[in-house]
């Protein structure tokens, strides 16, 4: 049944409601048993930072998650998933990531949405620029080694 699925990959600057999009991967469905959802939040870095400025390759990030959301679809029996990442300069406790994962059973939603997150911190091509609380322009953030580490647990077919 996963190959039927099409996952919902959007890329945008403005904000998301979790609820409807929760609502639109399981309006009318019955099938569904399980919804996990990750949503990832702006930080103000124990105030230090005001904002922080996500930039993409436009259709290259799309792409990416795109990949990564595919290989979710085969790996699991989902009945639907979505992924959006915002781009754009994005306040403290405000909305950056969302995915939800639908599937019959939690174990399958859980693991799909794990798996999408680990690769879509690691591999998808966003760059980050801090803004500082004080106003002056921060630097780029570097790549964590653990994000990287976390995808370790998965092996890629194409690895």
């Amino acid at each position: 049944m996963s190959a039927t699925v099409v996952p919902t990959v959007r890329i945008q600057a403005r904000d998301f409601d979790i609820a409807v999009e929760i609502a639109r991967l399981t309006q009318g469905r019955a099938d569904i048993g399980a919804v996990v959802t990750f949503s990832g939040l702006c930080r103000d870095e124990q105030g230090r930072l005001s904002a922080l400025e996500l930039e993409h390759y436009p259709g290259m990030a799309e792409a990416e998650i795109a990949r990564i959301a595919a290989e979710a679809v085969e790996r699991w029996p989902l009945q639907g998933l979505t992924a959006i990442h915002r781009h754009g300069k994005i306040r403290p406790g405000e909305n950056i990531v969302l995915v939800v994962a639908a599937s019959a059973h939690r174990q399958a939603a859980f693991e799909a949405a794990n798996f999408l997150m680990d690769f879509l911190k690691s591999r998808a091509p966003f760059w980050k620029k801090e803004h500082l609380a004080g106003g002056s322009e921060g630097g780029w953030v570097e790549a964590k080694e653990a994000d990287d580490k976390a995808t370790s647990r998965w092996t890629l077919p194409s690895e």
